[in-house]
């Protein structure tokens, strides 16, 4: 029976990307393993993909019985509902760690970085092991992916540094066309159900108790979504009262403007103006500079819940 590695609900680029990469990595390592995903591909990320004639994983949801590495990801929220019944072998991310627990020692790499497939680069590197050409060419789109082409609060010089030997590898002069390229299929909207946006890009969290739902839309103009705003607002509404949710928030990202419109779903709305130092008007608050959810939104909640 093959290891599974997979990464998050609702995948991203990284998500996917990662769970490709180390799946190319382990086998290579001489072990017996494929690549996963809890869900369906992005656009982003089957243009990711289609670019570099890259398979996409197997949609597996349940895991139970089975050995498996995570990626991406370290919350029970973002699991599969069956992981207590795996055996988790190792957790690949760039995130805080969550609340996923083991019951045997583990390999761990989880770096402060901006990017997955930023610390897979780094696992390659310590095997002495080749990136083939179209995987150094997903990974080098995930890492543009996450840090929003170096814009994000997240990017580090890790994650710059990663790229450029990706770059070389998988023959691509222009990184900031190349991640242009994606920012442009990751904002179109135009016949998208509105909750499949809302979820492109989400994510549950537990905090203190409460079940907060975090959700991304970025794109290079805001204006974009001014058709869908009203439709967005009025299902982040309906996805709280369904999951039984104290709040959902959406960030609408403008990557050029480098800020982000949130759009609020809660019980409590004080709970931004003392996150962020923002009150909210009809449900939405500007956040300028905010580009993050890993690091300027989610630790700035979590202390305001507390």
């Amino acid at each position: 029976m093959s290891i599974l590695v997979f990464g998050h609900k609702n995948p991203d680029t990284d998500s996917v990307c990662s769970a490709i990469a180390l799946a190319d990595l382990k086998k290579k390592l001489g072990q017996d393993i494929a690549p996963a995903m809890q869900g369906d591909l992005t656009p982003e990320s089957k243009f990711v993909l289609e670019k570099f004639n890259v398979a996409a994983p197997a949609v597996v949801t349940s895991y139970a019985g089975k050995d498996v590495f995570l990626v991406d990801h370290s919350d029970l929220a973002q699991s599969p509902d069956d992981l207590a019944e795996a055996n988790i072998l190792g957790i690949v991310d760039h995130h805080k760690m969550g609340d996923v627990t083991t019951s045997q020692p583990l390999e761990c790499w989880i770096w402060p970085v901006g990017c997955t497939c930023t610390v897979i680069k780094s696992m390659y590197d310590f095997h002495n092991v080749e990136i083939p050409k179209d995987i150094a060419g997903i990974m080098l789109c995930a890492i543009l992916s996450d840090t929003v082409i170096f814009k994000s609060a997240t990017c580090t010089d890790a994650d710059k540094k990663a790229c450029e030997g990706l770059a070389a590898l998988a023959g691509i002069t222009d990184t900031q066309e190349l991640g242009m390229d994606m920012f442009k299929v990751k904002s179109a909207v135009d016949g998208t159900p509105v909750r499949e946006l809302v979820l492109r890009d989400y994510k549950d969290f537990e905090m203190n108790g409460k079940k907060v739902g975090i959700g991304q839309l970025e794109v290079v103009d805001l204006a974009i979504l001014d058709k869908v705003k009203a439709d967005l607002e009025k299902d982040i509404v309906a996805l709280k009262e369904e999951g039984a949710r104290h709040s959902v928030f959406l960030l609408l990202t403008d990557i050029i403007k480098e800020g982000s419109e949130m759009l609020i779903a809660s019980d409590d709305e004080s709970v931004i103006e003392k996150a962020f130092g923002v009150a909210p008007k009809d449900s939405k608050a500007w956040l300028d500079g905010v580009m993050s959810r890993k690091k300027q939104v989610v630790p700035n909640l979590e202390k305001a819940f507390a």
